[in-house]
């Protein structure tokens, strides 16, 4: 199956890329926005900046010591989409693979003396990743040979050690491998690497030991610490793990994490880590907008988390994390043209960046960049949206789940439906029984979805967050229609979130909102917002929102601290809104998604 998961268990079972075909849309055209610029984007950047080079045996070697699973990452986005460049740099890889299996442009002349940060055991993840990307779509060629080879090396060397590293990542791609192929070995080399994490299996650093997850065993953990994007990769694995030995007390323990992470330590958008110095979990309700650093390959690394869980779980509140992601964090990276991308996704932005067309050196910067000193979140990107088919339904035993709408078309067992919809501008989804058979249909309906309807067979339902069935014995031409309402809402944090105490945020559908300021006009630092009904403007095919605020004003140069309450002179103005994932095409400006109440 041409999947990321294929679990071999689990309440549902997932459907592949030969079972989800997109159509124009809004996940249509990123997948297709990725096949024919992303991809070629990144190869061309990786060529510019000499990492494919350090393949060819190019000296100097160029890039961070990690640099190689970026091409690795390309690679399987390439396999996913079947792209034709990918047998030309598929060889280039493995001309450098010595005759142990080794692969590292690295670290070959010292092998495994860095395990803390020489990321040697990531790069191999990302390069299994691409072969079970490659083996899964195509079947067995020089790529996938190659990724058996350096497999086998790996559990040759860590097999009967204690020891891992210091970025997760290898421990899903060996599952992921075990469930492609059938060989145990990997499997097992996947768990012992879970269960040496904590004892500790690595040296202490300046962060703690917490930053690489390595503080207390993963049974023991009661939340996500330290390196956002190392945290989640680690509990893919475990999941993994845990599903494929029948682990339920591990799998359970990964839920509990998750539940407390999602209610304490994750921001609206549900990009997750706040901590810029670390790109680490900030501690319960540490949640700053304007230093959130809400890392793109975070958000990815939480979607591929949620979606196992969903599949070992069948809870659609997996689903709904997943989705505030993808629309939040997944589509608010690249730029419109595919030519650029956001590193960090903070929720404020104090000072517009100056626009680049080269290599950024500050991933937090507030504008998107053609590339990065660590490129990781452009080649994630293109993993991940090449391979977004997978993620939208699922099989459950008894017909087919939709997680996630987009217009398309479904395959399962004798079914094809196909999906209309304008999703997530238009609430309304329709879908159409093309080829029919008897079952269930199952569509997920959002909890903030407040008075969604399912209509089918003439007859009209409400239905509550969770997922809406209906079954039948479906023939040609039968339709079930899902109304989800899609009216602006305000949004009111928790009050031990201090430093948006006193601001709201406006979210519609699965789509949260900003306020974005060309030239910083209006000032955002001088807004506060009254929480009527926002005004819809459609424009284009996308909605923006109107809101009723007050521009403040006070003396200039003057100490801004007093025994009274402030008094300020007030005007008012209508606010413009627009949806996150679009802000920042335009140019430099200033943006916050949390606005202060008037």
């Amino acid at each position: 199956m041409a999947s990321p998961v294929v679990p071999s268990s689990g309440v549902l079972s997932p459907l592949g890329l030969d079972a989800v075909r997109l159509a124009p849309g809004f996940w249509g055209d990123r997948v297709t926005l990725n096949r024919d610029v992303i991809i070629a984007h990144c190869q061309e950047w990786m060529e510019r900046e000499g990492w494919i080079g350090n393949f060819r045996g190019t000296r100097p070697r160029r890039g961070r010591e990690f640099s190689d699973s970026e091409i690795y990452k390309l690679l399987e986005a390439m396999a996913w989409a079947d792209h034709p460049a990918l047998p030309e740099l598929a060889a280039v890889v493995a001309r450098a693979q010595e005759d142990d299996g080794y692969l590292n442009t690295r670290w070959s002349e010292a092998r495994y003396t860095d395990l803390e940060w020489g990321h040697e055991l990531y790069c191999y993840g990302h390069l299994i990743q691409a072969g079970v990307a490659r083996l899964r779509a195509h079947g067995e060629d020089e790529l996938t040979g190659v990724v058996r080879r350096a497999a086998d090396h790996v559990c040759d060397r860590f097999m009967d050690t204690t020891q891992t590293c210091g970025h997760p990542v290898v421990e899903m791609a060996l599952v992921e491998l075990y469930r492609a192929t059938g060989a145990e070995r990997y499997l097992e080399m996947a768990r012992r690497f879970v269960e040496r994490r904590g004892l500790p299996a690595l040296g202490d650093i300046a962060f703690g030991r917490a930053y690489f997850q390595d503080d207390v065993p993963v049974r023991q953990a009661q939340v996500f610490r330290g390196h956002a994007v190392r945290a989640l990769y680690l509990a893919c694995g475990v999941v993994d793990v845990a599903v494929e030995t029948g682990d339920a007390e591990l799998l359970k323990a990964v839920e509990a994490q998750w539940e407390r992470t999602v209610a304490r330590r994750t921001h609206l958008t549900g990009g997750m880590g706040s901590r810029h110095t670390d790109e680490s979990f900030g501690e319960d309700f540490e949640l700053p907008p304007d230093r959130a650093y809400s890392e793109t390959c975070a958000g990815i690394a939480s979607i591929m988390l949620a979606h196992r869980l969903l599949l070992a779980t069948g809870d659609a509140r997996y689903a709904d994390l997943a989705e505030r992601t993808m629309f939040n964090v997944l589509a608010t990276s690249p730029a419109l043209d595919g030519r650029s991308f956001f590193y960090a996704n903070p929720l404020q932005v104090r000072v517009p960046a100056e626009p680049s067309d080269g290599v950024n050196h500050a991933p937090e910067g507030g504008l998107r960049s053609p590339w990065f000193d660590v490129s990781c979140c452009p080649n994630n990107i293109a993993r991940t949206l090449a391979s977004l088919p997978a993620y939208l339904a699922a099989a459950d035993g008894e017909g087919v789940r939709v997680h996630h709408y987009a217009p398309g078309e479904i395959r399962h067992d004798g079914l094809v439906l196909r999906v209309e919809t304008g999703y997530p501008w238009s609430g309304r989804v329709t879908v159409h029984v093309v080829e029919g058979r008897a079952g269930r249909i199952s569509l997920r309906v959002p909890p903030w979805a407040a008075g969604a309807t399912l209509s089918h067979g003439g007859t009209s339902r409400p239905v509550g967050p969770g997922y809406a069935t209906a079954e039948g014995d479906w023939r040609p031409g039968d339709e079930i229609r899902l109304d989800l309402p899609l009216e602006p809402r305000w949004i009111f944090p928790d009050r031990r979130v201090d430093a948006v105490r006193g601001c709201a945020a406006v979210e519609r559908g699965p789509l949260v909102y900003c306020a974005e300021s060309e030239g910083d006009d209006p000032p955002l630092a001088r807004v506060a917002v009254d929480p009527t009904p926002p005004v819809e403007h459609h424009a284009d095919g996308v909605v923006e929102l109107d809101v009723a605020a007050r521009l403040t004003s006070a003396a200039e140069d003057a100490w801004p601290y007093t025994r009274d309450h402030p008094r300020a002179s007030e005007e008012k103005v209508s606010l413009r809104l627009v949806p996150y994932h679009r802000w920042g095409n335009r140019g430099p400006a200033t943006m916050r998604v949390w606005l202060p109440l008037a």
